[in-house]
């Protein structure tokens, strides 16, 4: 194991510390909690309020259970499946969620460049 003098770990305490307080690690945990929590909003909103009218305008279909059997279930193994339904409602949660990311990017920049243009501070 690893010893270190009672100095050096408050050293090491110090610098964590100064670290975890600058502004760009508190702002990168919260966007970080923040997204995470977006994400399971946008997977409720394409899972709950998306899907079912497109999958009701082509027939009925549920999305979730969209799948090809790829091999059958033997004796102490479950089925193989192709679950190409849940693969559709991802691909629709990544393109809500790359479009949120894109438009809030092109507003915060925006933002930025009228901040500089006024030479605001701060």
């Amino acid at each position: 194991m690893f010893y270190f003098s009672k100095e050096k770990q408050m050293s090491i305490l110090k610098d964590f510390r100064e670290f975890a307080v600058k502004g760009n690690v508190v702002d990168m945990a919260v966007g970080v909690i923040i997204g995470g929590a977006f994400g399971k909003i946008v997977s409720s909103l394409v899972s709950d309020v998306v899907m079912p009218p497109i999958g009701w305008l082509i027939g009925g279909v549920d999305f979730k259970d969209l799948a090809v059997e790829i091999a059958p279930a033997k004796e102490g193994a479950e089925v193989v499946m192709l679950k190409y339904g849940a693969f559709i409602q991802n691909v629709f949660d990544f393109l809500i969620i790359a479009i949120a990311v894109f438009g809030m990017v092109k507003v915060i920049n925006k933002l930025k460049k009228n901040c500089r243009s006024r030479s605001c501070t701060g």
